[in-house]
């Protein structure tokens, strides 16, 4: 099964070899019929500490890395 890659903003750099991304996603509201935008924050890690905040990055899914950390970040 291949794996998941979303793409974000870098809005945290201040963990070590950590990154916290937020991902947007839109979608049609059901009722509605407007455009509707979702946001969430994902840690990933980031190996070299070579991302900083405002940076558009790639995020990957990968085994989990620590309590929170289930990405990793890939360039762009």
């Amino acid at each position: 099964m291949p794996k998941r890659v979303l793409q974000g903003v870098v809005v945290s750099d201040k963990n070590d070899k950590t990154i916290v991304v937020q991902v947007e996603r839109r979608y049609t509201h059901p009722l509605l019929k407007k455009t509707v935008r979702r946001t969430k924050k994902y840690h990933a890690h980031d190996e070299k500490n070579s991302f900083k905040v405002g940076d558009q990055v790639e995020i990957q899914e990968t085994r989990p890395i620590s309590k929170n950390k289930r990405w990793i970040a890939i360039a762009t």
